[in-house]
């Protein structure tokens, strides 16, 4: 494992256990015993090894302790195979390897199964020499075949769909959503509390306030009638709610009233509401200057840990088996489970694939870099727009090779031709030349650009600003119809009682009269 993260310039995963290595003076270790010594609950350091080797360290420790003073962690790695050697074309291979019950090559007539290999049965039966189709080398299939050089060294990527340039319409209320959290949800129920009880002693205090000048108001007021005049007016209790929820909201508003308990209470209030205006305006500000293009995912993590997002893999490829066949625990596990929550995530082809990762956002593809850059260009091609995309952090990396007869006599030739063509950098040619990117759509995520100087804010960056705004003025105009529809109802009222009442008192002054003229009313 040392070797594996020190001697590679891996991305993602591999290259943050690697600057875990570096950034840790006595990270590596001579021996086994070394790496246990320091392992201690207040040490916090870990060692990485084979799970047989971790078993006997543990059983060590354990018979000179009599304690249990170690284990392993819940989540595997990443899964090894070891293997036997012997001789190059040893006469024994052949049969030491159909002694693993665990490899079934032959039915025991010495040719292949119908469940075999596939296109390995034109080398088998010696029909074909080289086998020019790129083939991931594992210990099964080398039974039965020759491996060239690798042909190409390649990473299993994400795609995803390229994030649309829409408006941060959404950056008002994010410090409001739980996920978000501006406040973790105890605060949160802490403000509401908090409100509640500012209002409640506000209230005990003014009615105790009420309720002292009223007692103490008549016994003086013969002696000094000006102080009737300070007894709080009745009704006033409930004007306190506007006070409390105005100070929360940056509106202000009068305190009402102006002895020493009422103003205590109102003066911590309003020392608690700014705390609380000024952590909010903050963190909006954080929102609205952030990034809009933001991508799905940039790692494998984002993947596990986000339950919206669906992993898409092609049926007949290499990855599913992989991920589905196997027992796996750790990131394949959770990979695994990702795969068996969504009925969709099997496709039967590459473009089936890419079209699910535009069609619904929330899908992302797990496939070969190379393919995937077919896909990104043949709909680049096919739209004129650039829709997909590669994840910021590649996942694994994988090699494939080219295949010969077992023992053939071009194995080492054809190695060596490759190995000339690798140094030389044809491989590299050639993939270009016959997977030309559009430059427009290179599938690369925009890089991030580290600079000193203040970007300016946008009409995107402001949007939900102006949504707000916008709200509030609908419901204002909305308010201000509704008062007028009612203005206009009470006048209309009131006009009608006022007619009333004349022509009732125009009928009294006739009748006072007596006079026997026809009365007409309205």
């Amino acid at each position: 494992m040392n070797t594996l993260l020190s001697t590679n310039n891996y991305t993602g995963l591999f290259r943050n256990l690697r600057k875990k290595i570096d950034s840790f003076p006595n990270s590596r270790c001579a021996t086994a015993s070394d790496c246990i010594r320091p392992i201690k609950p207040e040490s916090k350091i870990v060692l990485l090894e084979a799970n047989v080797y971790l078993k006997d360290a543990i059983r060590n420790d354990f018979k000179k302790t009599g304690k249990c003073n170690l284990q392993i962690a819940k989540e595997e790695f990443i899964a090894i195979m070891s293997t036997l050697v012997l001789q190059k074309n040893s006469p024994y291979t052949q049969s030491m390897q159909q002694g693993y019950e665990m490899v079934r090559v032959t039915e025991g007539k010495g040719e292949p199964s119908e469940k075999g290999p596939g296109l390995f049965n034109y080398l088998w039966n010696q029909k074909s020499d080289f086998l020019v189709h790129d083939t991931i080398p594992t210990f099964q299939y080398n039974s039965v075949v020759d491996f060239t050089m690798p042909w190409i060294y390649d990473y299993f990527s994400f795609l995803i769909p390229v994030p649309d340039e829409s408006a941060n319409i959404n950056a008002v209320v994010k410090p409001f959503q739980w996920p978000y959290l501006l406040f973790d949800h105890q605060v949160w129920l802490g403000l509401g509390i908090s409100i509640v009880c500012v209002i409640a002693v506000l209230n005990l205090i003014q009615r105790y306030l009420e309720y002292r000048s009223v007692i103490v108001t008549p016994s003086r007021s013969k002696d000094n009638p000006a102080l009737t005049e300070k007894v709080i007016a009745k009704g006033e209790t409930g004007k306190q709610y506007l006070y409390v929820f105005g100070n929360l909201l940056s509106q202000g508003g009068p305190c009402r009233s102006g002895k020493l308990p009422y103003r205590l209470v109102a003066g911590v209030w309003i020392l608690a509401a700014f705390i609380f205006v000024q952590a909010y305006t903050s963190t909006l500000f954080t929102y609205v200057v952030t990034p809009i293009e933001q991508p799905l995912i940039k790692s494998v993590f984002d993947i596990i840990n986000n339950g919206d997002i669906n992993l898409l893999v092609r049926e007949s490829g290499t990855m599913y088996p992989l991920i589905a066949t196997n027992n796996y625990t750790g990131i394949f596990g959770h990979l695994r489970k990702k795969i068996d929550s969504y009925p969709n995530s099997k496709c039967p082809s590459f473009r089936s694939c890419a079209e699910a990762v535009k069609l619904k956002y929330g899908n992302v593809y797990l496939e070969t870099r190379n393919y995937l850059k077919d896909e990104i260009r043949s709909d680049y091609k096919t739209t004129g727009k650039c829709h997909l995309q590669f994840a910021k952090e590649e996942f694994i990396t994988f090699v494939s090779s080219f295949v010969l007869q077992k023992n053939s006599p071009y194995t080492h030739s054809m190695t060596l031709g490759i190995l000339n063509l690798q140094e030389i950098g044809l491989v590299d040619f050639w993939d270009s030349w016959f997977r030309p990117m559009p430059p427009q759509c290179p599938g690369r995520p925009k890089k991030e650009k580290k600079s000193n100087k203040l970007s300016p804010l946008s009409l995107k960056n402001l949007t939900g600003a102006f949504v707000v705004l916008s709200v509030g003025l609908s419901l204002s105009l909305l308010a201000f119809l509704g008062e007028k529809i009612v203005s206009r109802r009470e006048q209309f009222r009131i006009r009608k009682d006022k007619k009333l009442q004349q022509d009732a008192n125009k009928f009294i002054e006739v009748s006072s009269q007596k006079t026997e003229e026809p009365i007409i009313l309205e």
